[in-house]
């Protein structure tokens, strides 16, 4: 089929828009505590609302997709998205954040369900694995710049009103005084609002899926279900996930909490680093996994997390300052590797199985809450030692697994021409 970049340029800006959206939480934590007077415990029920929807919408987004085809589903996502950011912009309230935050998961989830096929489809079967991690680098630059877009937003929006900059003025007319970070929520539905109207006015290709990478029937799932290696695939995306939103959504809390450290600014800059990093050690993850057994490299980089996540814990505030971010740099290759493996480990009911893994991302719904219910108990430094058992079950993961094909390595090449 022949590649169609417009189609390959708007998944990548839904890419972008669905990490602008998802990875904003940690910064606005503090805020929001402050704002409502919530105890940790209650915090944590901030992203175990939205990464919840991926668990409740991840395999029948599947199935919707099968039915009613790419564009109707993406459509559908976006207004759901869209109604999620304009209910908590105009009701500022905790409880509904929570339904808010909800809605705009079901939408980010019926999102990434959709993309993935189409992306293959539309910029080439050969070219897949390219615009995949591409995609991932996009995603990652998202997050990197949706704290600065807060942080600008926070310190701005509270000053007199002026000609300079016509959006401010909007906003603050529409936001209430003493919750300026509720402004990104308008914004939220600025993007979302531009991206209904794009996907109302696009036309998509058909997109043809081989046998395997079909999402099957609910017998598919109970079959994979009973097998022992699906479960803890299952579990190591649903360790990588927790982990990855349990420094990003706590972050902040920890450095205003222990060093003092305005989350407003420095802790969302803390934050952004974090994605940052996370984007930088997916190029370096290219080109270990050309050189290197795949397990090995999971191996390496979690064992490197473990020592960083104790420097960001019981270090000084300096130290924490760095230690954070590089959690970001350590985790960037644990997803993809995990994933891969998995997939890797099967024969058959790939699209299924992806469908499985996907519904793993509600680990960035638990592990935040269990460790705000910690913190609130033992302290949120206490709380936050919960990820050395996230960590501890990715590193073994890579001394466990026993995939049907390993990633292609220089070395393995090599052995093969010499046969």
């Amino acid at each position: 089929m022949k590649r169609n970049i417009f189609i390959v340029a708007l998944i990548f800006l839904i890419f972008f828009v669905i990490s602008f959206l998802t990875n904003i939480l940690g910064p606005l934590v503090p805020d929001i505590i402050r704002s409502f007077s919530l105890t940790l415990t209650l915090a944590g029920f901030l992203p175990f609302s939205f990464f919840i929807a991926y668990g409740v919408m991840s395999i029948p987004a599947g199935m919707l997709v099968e039915r009613y085809k790419e564009k109707r589903v993406m459509l559908a996502a976006f207004l759901m998205a869209l109604a999620g950011a304009l209910f908590f912009a105009s009701v500022p309230r905790f409880s509904v954040a929570l339904t808010s935050l909800f809605l705009i998961g079901i939408g980010m989830a019926m999102l990434q369900v959709a993309i993935n096929p189409l992306l293959r489809v539309a910029g080439g079967e050969e070219h897949f694995a390219f615009n995949s991690v591409f995609a991932q680098l996009i995603f990652g630059l998202a997050s990197f710049l949706s704290p600065k877009v807060y942080s600008y937003l926070v310190l701005n929006l509270p000053g007199e009103s002026g000609r300079s900059n016509w959006f401010l003025d909007v906003l603050r007319k529409l936001v209430p005084n003493s919750l300026p970070w509720v402004s990104l929520y308008w914004v939220f539905s600025i993007v979302t609002l531009a991206m209904v109207v794009v996907m109302g006015v696009v036309r998509l290709p058909k997109v043809e899926l081989k046998e395997e990478e079909r999402a099957g029937a609910l017998a598919v799932y109970r079959g994979l279900f009973r097998e022992k290696i699906v479960i803890l695939y299952f579990l190591g995306i649903f360790a990588y996930v927790g982990t990855e939103q349990g420094v990003a959504n706590w972050t902040s809390k920890f450095l205003a909490t222990y060093h003092g450290i305005d989350p407003q600014t420095k802790g969302a800059s803390t934050v952004s680093l974090f994605w940052g990093l996370m984007t930088a050690g997916c190029l370096l993850g290219l080109v270990l996994l050309k050189l290197f057994d795949s397990r090995r490299i999971l191996v390496g980089f979690a064992s490197a997390a473990i020592v960083t996540l104790s420097c960001a814990l019981f270090g000084s505030g300096s130290m924490a300052l760095v230690a954070f971010p590089l959690m970001g740099f350590c985790a960037s290759v644990m997803w993809s590797i995990i994933f891969s493996l998995a997939l890797n480990s099967v024969d058959k009911h790939h699209g299924s199985f992806s469908g499985i893994l996907v519904t793993g991302i509600i680990g960035g719904a638990l592990v935040p809450l269990v460790i705000g219910w910690l913190g609130d108990r033992l302290g949120l430094r206490f709380g936050m030692t919960f990820l050395y058992l996230t960590l501890a079950y990715i590193l073994s993961v890579g001394l466990w697994a026993r995939p049907l094909i390993a990633n292609a390595t220089i070395s393995l090449r090599k052995k093969k021409a010499k046969v």
